[in-house]
């Protein structure tokens, strides 16, 4: 995966049914003040995009990127009813982690993975950390269904890499997503799931 992109992350969004172009301005500009507060100059602020409208089945809509410096941040999407144009909306996005990247310019992998990055490769570090996530969750490994992306997302742990077993770095995302809400099962029960799935 890119730098900037993961399976799994803490999304930051609004959406809402807006009345009229106003309110998607005053939006807009909301997010620029919050931005602003957590420490994204406005000179370095940029918002591009393309000003014709796509549509996917009943919808149609117009995306604009919002970047800081050369990261892009997230979206702004003002959406419509293609049968009713009056009924429209928004639906502003980010995520969590790729703001932290912007406003600290850290190393991307360094600040998702921290002590860890470089253990493994990108990609079994990034299924660990879904992992961790969705069996947090109860979403345990089944074939098919929720369970079974569990099992798919698992499937990308390179075995040769987590051959010493995958327990701290399960501890120390379990401590990542604890903060963001409360998961259900111990770290040490995800970390024996993730291992046993390995070996079947």
């Amino acid at each position: 995966m890119k730098d900037g992109f993961l399976t799994s992350f803490v999304n930051v969004s609004r959406v809402q049914p807006i009345g009229d172009l106003d309110e998607y301005g005053a939006i807009l500009d909301g997010w620029l003040t919050v931005l602003s507060q957590l420490g994204f100059h406005a000179r370095h602020l940029s918002i591009n995009g393309d000003l014709s409208s796509w549509r996917r089945r009943q919808v149609e809509g117009i995306t604009l990127r919002f970047r800081h410096l050369d990261r892009t941040l997230g979206d702004i999407v003002l959406l419509w009813n293609t049968e009713h144009p009056g009924r429209i909306a928004v639906d502003l996005g980010s995520g969590l982690e790729r703001l932290a990247w912007a406003r600290t310019q850290e190393r991307w992998h360094q600040l998702i993975y921290g002590s860890f990055a470089g253990t493994a490769p990108p990609t079994t570090l990034d299924a660990i950390r879904t992992a961790t996530l969705l069996l947090g969750h109860g979403i345990t490994p089944t074939a098919r269904g929720a369970g079974g992306i569990t099992r798919r997302v698992i499937g990308a742990i390179d075995r040769d890499a987590a051959r010493l077993g995958v327990g701290a770095l399960v501890r120390d995302m379990y401590g990542y997503w604890s903060l963001v809400g409360a998961l259900r099962a111990p770290w040490p029960e995800i970390a024996h799931t993730i291992e046993e799935e390995m070996r079947l």
